[in-house]
């Protein structure tokens, strides 16, 4: 739920010690692994679905767990706070590890609160939340945003476990929340009330959730949702069009809702409405973001696509005419990823671009976006390990511990066009990070059976939107880069960058182009030819449909996407594209193509090959 503050803390508070020593008789077998597959997470159910602690979703009758009636203080807390409770867990986070970054944007979520009491925990443990960062206490109470992006950091050595509990609130909670304090606001006369343990005092019967989804989303639940998802968007070219096609979903579904109702007769027309409003979406929406970093469609998607139907449809595909059948897996070596697509080219190249673009594919997963802080949360990844000499990763990195890591955070963040986590293993991967175009040894390690596709753009026009990237100061990796001497260090970091301190902008981003064509070009040498594919970005702009068909045969992906003939403008683009826009640039840029002349050569021919 969107909150006003990123963090609020509730006027009540309770006895962590003996909360502790409640859990200290719980078997380390009735943990489990966090069903997002987050490292080093683990949960204990609480309340679930009919009281199973194995079904962790989010639709049915909410029942406690067995493990809950073992522990009649954590009962009391939950009867106490006086909401009406939906999936409940204690939550178990491992010395070093973290919750990654992420946003809560189901429909489960748009209308329930987490409410969070620390149990046992350690000034280290730190909860950040939009711009706020907060150190829960042991025995607080809290609440928290949970569509601002959020993440856990847990710096100790020692485990952190959480009571982690959903609700759509109650008398008894709002009140407490109408009297919480703001996590920026001082403390100083802020009154708690305290629970103590009381052993000979009843148990609370517990208001628990009965029906959290519709058997058919309302019109008015539509409008709600659609206004507020649009009112998120940050300002984007196909905002009017998306707009107008928004309010036609509204008057179709309220049109059907007066004539079936939640009928079961007026599914199949309900679901062909909203397959067409999907489609709508991933052919005119894919560039439009939200106010927390997340796409449109995906948060649609999640919030209202899968729910609008009681979550049992398929929203994806197109109803009047079904697709044939997809020809059965190939047989993988991987068990977990088969297969992945790796999108590589020097920055500014059109690769997000490409990305998009690619990702409406059927069957492809992706981290949503660019891996950096996933990739350089594992320590010896991040160029501080290595004494900040560049973004390069070899062979050599990819020791047994870090090929796992990376694994299980690539897996665990992985969603499909319409923002759904895998089902069965092993998937396809997408991923495309400008820095990966200095660790092909490395990630031919962590994915054996890796794909790489070449993105080939003209140099010149590289070259010019790497000075713009750099002059925009949107593009700022490492901006206290120790021992730098000039504007904040933009885009990857390239071997001998240091030489580089000191001289004028087009001359560090030429270094950095050619730097990194040329490992790139070096490395791709060495992968076999039948797992290297090239794009133009010049033939993606021409013909996008050609040029997506022609890659996905190559890659043995479905396309059923249909492109208009100009594609939106990727999430990372500085200006307008323009016929010969890189001449705003030509002068600097001719000053330095020597250093870069047998390079562009190079990778001309490689992409005419």
């Amino acid at each position: 739920m969107q909150l006003q503050h990123p963090f609020i803390q509730l006027p009540i508070a309770f006895d962590a010690t003996a909360l502790a020593d409640e859990l200290a008789g719980v078997p380390e077998a009735d943990w489990r692994a966090h069903p997002q597959g987050f490292p080093g997470n683990s949960a204990l159910p609480l309340i679930s679905v009919d009281g199973d602690p194995a079904d962790d979703g989010f639709a049915g009758s909410m029942r406690p767990t067995p493990h809950l009636a073992r522990l009649p203080y954590l009962r009391r807390v939950l009867g106490e706070l006086g909401g009406v409770w939906g999936r409940t867990r204690l939550m178990r986070l491992s010395g070093q590890a973290e919750v990654s970054p992420h946003v809560d944007q189901g429909h489960y979520w748009a209308e329930r609160l987490r409410v969070h009491v620390p149990i046992t925990t350690q000034p280290g443990v730190r909860f950040c939340c939009g711009d706020g960062e907060v150190h829960m206490a042991a025995g607080e109470c809290w609440i928290f945003d949970t569509w601002r992006l959020h993440r856990v950091l847990n710096a100790t050595d020692a485990q952190r476990i959480h009571l982690v509990a959903d609700t759509v609130g109650g008398e008894g909670l709002w009140a407490l929340i109408d009297r919480g304090r703001p996590h920026h606001a001082p403390a100083t006369g802020w009154r708690v009330r305290r629970l103590p343990p009381d052993a000979s005092a009843p148990l609370p019967e517990l208001q628990l959730e009965s029906r959290n989804t519709p058997a058919v989303m309302t019109p008015w639940e539509l409008r709600h949702h659609l206004g507020f998802l649009l009112n998120e968007a940050v300002p984007h070219p196909g905002l009017r069009v998306l707009d107008d096609a928004a309010v036609q979903l509204v008057r179709r579904w309220t049109a059907l809702w007066a004539q079936y109702g939640d009928d079961a007769a007026g599914r199949p027309h309900f679901r062909r409405v909203m397959d067409a409003f999907m489609a709508f979406l991933r052919q005119h929406g894919e560039g439009v973001l939200l106010k927390n970093e997340v796409r449109f469609l995906g948060a649609f998607a999640a919030m209202v696509g899968k729910a609008s139907l009681g979550g049992a449809e398929a929203y994806g595909a197109t109803a009047e005419a079904p697709r044939a059948a997809p020809p059965p897996p190939r047989p993988s070596r991987d068990p977990w990823f088969d297969r992945p697509v790796v999108v590589v080219s020097p920055p500014r190249s059109g690769s997000t671009l490409l990305f998009e673009t690619l990702a409406r594919a059927p069957g492809l997963y992706t981290v949503g976006g660019e891996s950096h802080a996933l990739m350089e949360g594992v320590p010896s990844l991040h160029p501080s390990h290595n004494g900040w000499h560049s973004n390069r990763a070899g062979a050599d990195l990819a020791s047994s511990d870090v090929v796992q890591a990376l694994r299980e955070r690539f897996a665990a963040a992985l969603r499909d066009r319409d923002e759904q986590a895998p089902t069965a293993a092993p998937v396809r991967l997408l991923e495309k990070t400008p820095k990966n175009a200095l660790r092909i040894p490395f990630l031919q390690r962590v994915f054996p059976e890796a794909r790489f596709v070449y993105l080939y753009r003209d140099p010149r026009e590289v070259l010019a939107s790497m000075i713009e990237a750099w002059q925009s100061g949107r593009f700022r990796t490492y901006p206290r880069l120790p021992g730098w001497n000039g504007p904040p260090w933009s885009l990857l970091l390239v071997p001998g960058w240091r030489e580089l301190s000191g001289k004028p902008l087009h001359e560090i981003v030429a270094a950095q182009w050619e730097a990194t064509t040329r490992v790139l070009l070096d490395d791709l040498h060495s992968v076999p030819a039948e797992r290297v594919s090239v794009v133009r970005y010049d033939a993606l702009r021409q013909d996008p449909q050609a040029a997506m068909q022609t890659l996905c045969a190559q890659l043995d992906l479905e396309w059923d996407q249909q492109l208009d003939a100009t594609l939106p403008a990727s999430r990372y683009t500085v200006s307008a594209p323009a016929p010969e826009k890189w001449r705003r640039h030509e002068d600097v840029i001719a000053a330095v193509w020597p250093v870069v002349a047998a390079t562009a050569a190079r990778a001309a021919a490689f992409a005419a090959a």
